[in-house]
């Protein structure tokens, strides 16, 4: 998650190429704008356009993970990113203009703006219209969900692991059932994930999950992909709490497998990537054949967040603690999604992200943008909250997105930003 945004320009460029080679629709990258530019309602300084929807959406769900509400101002910005469509990009710097054919949609960054309105629904100034956005939004995820279950970066893009899980996580937080989300063939996209499960045997990645496969088909285990994987196995949201019982991470093949089972041994698989450092490790970029692999600061957070959500918490307890230690400087350098990363991983793990080493993460979250109200007790807008009460995406509606669907059929996401 840490190096999605990151990447985001190389996938706009790969939808331009593929465009080229299928015919598909044009895509282009969103438009730019520069820092003095950038909208008072949004968090962060640093250049928005590959990132502005994820980090304000980060933003409100570590907010509401630690009892405050992002200011009116705030919320109406992430609404205004909405394409028509239901559809996000990464970022519009004229939300005015309307949304066309060359404009990238997102499957992530929609994603990930669904479950952050539906967090700060129940202390918005108009949650009808929040409703609106978000019902709007699952009826284009559903309409360009792939044949196999799952979704790419762009519409029409092959599946990956990490969009794929992005999405699944934003329905189980928003109260519906992922493996009822089924393609026009038939496929859930837990069917997607398992495709990308490594087995136990595997030598070089027991039990994690891929990417995607590579060009010769074969699967090659991801950290970044397995933590996002495991979560949405789990039927969890990036928010997701510390699981009870605990229980030890093992990794079991099963002659019928299970996307549960699946995630259980993506769990093993991270807990012992995380086993010799504390932390995981960003890879040289090809052709840097002298330079050391460096750590990998947000993906060790969201692998925290993954282990204490299967029940393995406490092997997770090393690596939470050398984030404590070493990542301040990380997320003052990355901005809001940085830090709301790490209050995610503290807060999983039961630990104060007001005393995270010698840095107060909520705090300094709260000092990207514009401020939040006043903390409450009533609302923490994860996972652990009353189902029934968040689940306001029922049975009536999507019938009618179906509907929708069959009339809309043909609504057609670089690299989800995790690395390969």
């Amino acid at each position: 998650m840490s190096v999605r945004r990151a990447a985001a320009a190389l996938t706009a460029a790969a939808a331009v190429l593929s465009t080229a080679a299928t015919g598909t629709a044009t895509a282009a990258p969103s438009p730019s704008a520069s820092a003095a530019a950038l909208p008072p309602g949004l968090y962060g300084k640093g250049d928005p356009t590959y990132d502005g929807v994820w980090r304000q959406s980060l933003a409100f769900l570590a907010q509401r993970a630690t009892g405050y509400q992002p200011a009116d101002q705030a919320v109406d910005w992430l609404l205004g990113q909405q394409c028509a469509d239901g559809s996000f990009a990464s970022y519009r710097a004229d939300a005015a203009k309307p949304c066309d054919d060359k404009l990238v949609r997102d499957s992530n960054a929609t994603a990930v703006a669904l479950q952050a309105l539906g967090a700060v629904r129940r202390e918005a100034a108009d949650p009808t219209k929040i409703d609106t956005a978000v019902k709007s939004g699952y009826g284009w995820l559903r309409g360009v969900q792939n044949k196999d279950g799952g979704w790419g970066y762009t519409p029409g893009g092959p599946s990956d692991a990490n969009s794929t899980s992005i999405v699944v996580s934003a329905l189980a937080a928003s109260g519906v059932k992922p493996g009822s989300y089924t393609s026009a063939e038939g496929r859930t996209p837990y069917d997607a994930l398992l495709a990308l499960a490594l087995p136990c045997s595997d030598e070089e990645g027991p039990g994690a999950f891929a990417y995607q496969p590579d060009k010769a088909g074969k699967l090659l285990a991801n950290a970044d992909a397995t933590a996002a994987a495991t979560l949405a196995g789990l039927g969890k949201g990036i928010t997701a709490p510390k699981a009870t019982p605990p229980q030890a991470p093992t990794c079991v093949d099963l002659d019928e497998p299970t996307v549960e089972r699946a995630a259980l041994n993506g769990a093993s698989y991270l807990a012992k990537a995380l086993v010799q450092t504390g932390h995981l490790t960003t890879p040289p970029l090809p052709g840097a054949t002298d330079a050391e692999p460096q750590p990998d600061y947000g993906n060790t957070a969201d692998a925290v967040v993954a282990l204490a959500a299967a029940g393995t918490a406490r092997l997770a307890e090393p690596a939470l603690q050398w984030l404590e230690q070493n990542a301040a400087p990380w997320a003052k350098r990355s901005g809001p999604a940085a830090y709301a990363q790490l209050i995610l991983a503290a807060r999983a793990m039961e630990a104060d992200p007001r005393e995270f080493g010698k840095v107060d993460l909520v705090e300094a979250l709260n000092a990207t943008g514009p401020t939040p109200k006043t903390p409450d007790t009533t609302a923490a807008g994860t996972e652990d909250e009353d189902e029934d009460e968040d689940s306001f995406l029922g049975f009536d509606v999507w019938w009618i997105i179906g509907i929708g669907m069959v009339v809309g059929v043909g609504i057609g996401f670089l690299l989800s930003g995790r690395k390969k």
